[in-house]
Formats: structure tokens, C-alpha cells, sequence
């Protein structure tokens, strides 16, 4: 089971999209700033999280999902 999120920081106004194993691990790499993209918009927080079977399945999305903006694409599947 793989994770692709979706993380949102009101420091820097930014989305991050990523795919993890282990999300509450990955959550704490980024927001102790050892994640050098995530690194300035500490502290960040999990807006959306998908759940998928393979991680060949999360890369896909993940990539989907970068291609079309986290916002966007939040904004096209959940209304929000």
C-alpha cells in the first residue's frame, strides 16, 4: 500500500505533492526541514491523501497530480 499527498503550508502559501509508504514518517521528515524542497514552509500539514495499491500506481498519480497543480486538481475531485 502506497500514499500519494498532498501537503499545504500557510507559512509559505505552497502545495507539496508526494508519494510515501509511511505518511506520519514522511509528515515528520518535512516538517523538521529534512526534506530540502519542504524545507522553508515549515510547518506543513496533510490536506488530501489518496491510498493506492502499487507504488508504480502513486508515481502515476503523483504525477497526474503535479501536472495539473495540487490546487487544481483538489479543487476538480473534491469541489473544495
Amino acid at each position: 500500500m502506497c500514499t500519494v499527498y498532498i501537503l499545504y503550508s500557510n507559512t509559505s502559501s505552497r502545495y507539496y505533492v508526494g508519494q510515501t509508504s509511511d505518511i506520519n514518517q514522511r509528515l515528520e521528515r518535512h516538517n523538521q526541514g529534512r526534506v530540502k524542497s519542504t524545507k522553508h514552509g515549515i510547518p506543513w500539514e496533510v490536506v488530501l491523501q489518496l491510498d493506492v495499491l502499487t507504488r508504480s500506481e502513486a508515481m502515476i498519480l503523483e504525477k497526474q497530480i503535479k501536472k495539473r497543480g495540487a490546487r487544481r486538481y483538489i479543487e476538480k475531485h473534491f469541489g473544495v
